[in-house]
């Protein structure tokens, strides 16, 4: 009614003709009353040439949109405005538009004004905290703020990880029926107070990870037990129903095993459970290497496509020739910073290992040509592998950024091979694997627990930490790193022009390693 009453008292304008509110001193209405702000004509453009409109600085809108000097000029307006600026202001533009487009870095310096034009405190550590967003993404503000103001020394760094955890780990204990999910949270919250505890005495903390894992499981159980064995109380629960969850997923058995003891025992010092129903099963599987391997002519179509395809991307050729030659996992090659690397002996620094791992030719000039890309994307990421969405700070590639690497190529690392491979385990004719371990065990090695995350492009060459390889051996199925005194004992001729090794000729054909001789040496 009120719209129809308002519609009604609108007359035409003399002017432009349409219908509107006249104003009794000039009978026009308020939009032809009002004076219009003259535009400047059309000049041209000092960068492109073209005859258009000025943004500023003598350039058009598209050449002023990416002129460089672009976030400065924002920067000393926005200094203009405050009565006190911070004197970090002009670092931190400058440290945007290195590493932003100008647009961005323009639009951030924006959403910072309004932070320190408003009554709240300027402090770095306080500064920061506001730019946060809420959610599972803080913004790139603070993300910027937080790499500026740490790598400075002017604030410490969020809890945005801690954040992230645990989000992930309640809604792992949400999707737990109702009925079963105090139990599973009374775990999560001892399992918490587990690690800070580890934390403040010095040992190892179970990680993020590990425990999200382990909640996982949690919950996969109690669906199993509400859904397809009808049970809604832990009491219930005995060793066949343990057995038929176990059984649904044997590759994981061990490891589940090792989480439901250790859940069922928490459950039974709280009388939640009168009898383990874990206590007498065992995890004991087929010894020796169980995972996928790739034959022959697919190592060979992999090893041309990350050495002569130049279209190929050069993250993907790093990971995939240094697990392919060097057993390297997806988090040693994303952990990997060029202060680990060593142009003079061409070795490299992977995750724990005691040792440099020397790099054959091909995986140096892949990685000379990771480190060329790094350096045309201008980022101060100390990682070798620094994408896109990582090259603006200081952090490794995410975990799914790493796990699609590989897609490319057909043979993306998405199972894991759980079990340590043994020497000489045979896959077939076209398959045959073979290694030499040398030296004893280090404090570091690891060989003895299986590593979770073991790529199936990881060759067999070499599976144990402790290795110190600086000669390598070609042979009719695998290329091998050894060393001069196990070729020695083994009677193999080594050229050390070339940096290669060859068999010796009392050795029977197939066995590059001196036939039925011992397969390690103290």
């Amino acid at each position: 009614m009120r719209k129809t009453e308002r519609d009604a008292a609108k007359v035409s304008c003399p002017r432009c003709n349409r219908p509107r509110y006249l104003r009794e001193d000039t009978g026009w209405c308020g939009h032809c009353v009002r004076p219009r702000q003259n535009k400047q004509p059309p000049r041209p453009c000092r960068e492109c040439g073209r005859v258009r409109r000025h943004a500023g600085l003598g350039l058009c809108s598209a050449c002023w949109q990416r002129h460089p000097d672009r976030s400065f000029v924002r920067a000393e307006n926005l200094i203009a405005e405050l009565a006190e600026p911070p004197d970090w202001l002009r670092d931190f533009a400058a440290d945007l538009a290195a590493k932003h487009c100008v647009s961005r870095a323009c639009t951030m310096i924006t959403s910072l004004g309004r932070l320190l034009l408003d009554e709240q405190p300027n402090h770095p550590q306080a500064l920061l905290e506001r730019s946060r967003r809420s959610g599972r993404s803080m913004g790139a503000l603070a993300r910027a703020l937080e790499t500026f103001f740490t790598g400075h020394g002017m604030a410490m760094a969020t809890d945005q990880a801690e954040r992230l955890a645990a989000g992930r780990r309640q809604r792992r204990i949400d999707a737990v029926p109702e009925t079963l999910r105090p139990a599973v949270d009374a775990f999560a919250d001892l399992t918490m107070r587990s690690r800070e505890r580890a934390r403040r005495v010095g040992t190892r903390p179970r990680s993020d990870s590990t425990v999200e894992a382990a909640l996982a499981i949690m919950r996969d159980l109690a669906r199993f037990l509400a859904s397809e064995r009808g049970k809604e109380d832990w009491a219930l629960t005995d060793v066949h129903d343990v057995e038929a969850f176990l059984a649904g997923s044997p590759k994981a058995r061990k490891r589940r095993l090792v989480v439901l003891g250790q859940f069922f025992r928490f459950a039974r010092s709280r009388k939640i459970v009168l009898v383990d129903p874990s206590h007498g099963l065992t995890s004991r599987g087929v010894s020796g290497f169980t995972g996928a391997t790739l034959t022959l002519d697919q190592q060979r179509v992999l090893f041309r496509r990350w050495t002569t395809d130049p279209v190929v991307h050069p993250h993907e050729a790093l990971l995939g020739m240094l697990a392919l030659l060097h057993g390297a996992s997806s988090r040693e090659v994303k952990m990997l910073q060029t202060a680990d690397l060593d142009p003079r002996a061409r070795a490299a620094r992977l995750g724990d290992r005691p040792h440099p791992v020397p790099l054959d030719p091909a995986s140096w000039a892949v990685l000379e040509r990771c480190l060329a890309h790094r350096e045309a994307q201008r980022t101060d990421n100390p990682h070798v592998m620094a994408p896109r969405q990582t090259k603006s700070g200081r952090g490794p590639a995410s975990t799914a950024y790493v796990s699609h690497v590989l897609d490319a190529c057909g043979f993306p690392p998405h199972d894991p091979l759980h079990s340590t491979a043994r020497p000489g385990q045979h896959h077939g004719s076209q398959t045959r694997r073979r290694s030499v371990r040398h030296g004893p065990r280090s404090h570091h090695d690891l060989s003895r627990r299986p590593r979770r995350y073991r790529s199936a492009l990881e060759p067999v060459e070499n599976r144990w930490r402790g290795h110190v390889p600086n000669v390598m051996i070609e042979d009719s199925c695998h290329a091998v790193w050894v060393t001069p005194r196990i070729m020695e004992q083994r009677g193999t001729h080594i050229d050390r022009a070339r940096g290669f090794a060859s068999c010796g000729r009392g050795d029977p054909p197939g066995a590059p390693f001196g036939g039925r001789q011992r397969r390690s040496t103290r």
